[in-house]
């Protein structure tokens, strides 16, 4: 049995680890899922290394929601490369999720943008386990989370 490991945070407005749990869960049955709750975005590389290594998971998925502020960019790129070193170090992947409050004009979109970007990498997460040609097939189509795709360039 695979296990994909949920990093997330208090600080989110909304559960998005829930939200990914349970989107593996109806899609795959063969999938473990450990969830990890921390405070803060700048927890996530740690937790996520954590997963990996103690709990032996074979991927990770480290869902954060900045503030609108300048320093919660910044946060969110510290964060973002601790990851990125994470991911080095343990030689598997971390799938990172951030909503940034400011990507939306409202709370409705910011909780579209959210629904549609957890979900999106949760089933690129089941793929990359499972599917990976499902990946290759998408590869050059201009494929987002959160928001619409972008139109292909063929060559």
């Amino acid at each position: 049995m695979r296990t994909i490991g949920i990093a997330d945070t208090m600080f989110a407005r909304i559960d998005l680890g829930r939200l990914a749990e349970q989107t593996i869960k109806e899609n795959s049955d063969s999938i473990k899922v450990i969830r990890c709750t921390v405070p803060g975005i700048k927890d996530l590389p740690v937790a996520s290394k954590k997963l990996l290594e103690e709990q032996a998971c074979d991927l990770v998925i480290a869902i954060g929601m900045p503030g609108k502020m300048p320093i919660d960019k910044q946060c969110a790129h510290e964060a973002s490369l601790g990851l990125i070193q994470a991911q080095l170090m343990a030689n598997r992947h971390i799938l990172e999720i951030f909503i940034h409050e400011d990507e939306a004009k409202d709370d409705n979109e910011l909780k579209q943008i959210s629904i549609n970007r957890a979900v999106k990498h949760s089933l690129n997460a089941v793929d990359m386990l499972l599917h990976p040609e499902n990946l290759r097939k998408k590869a050059g189509t201009g494929q987002r989370q959160g928001k619409e795709n972008a139109e292909p360039i063929e060559i």
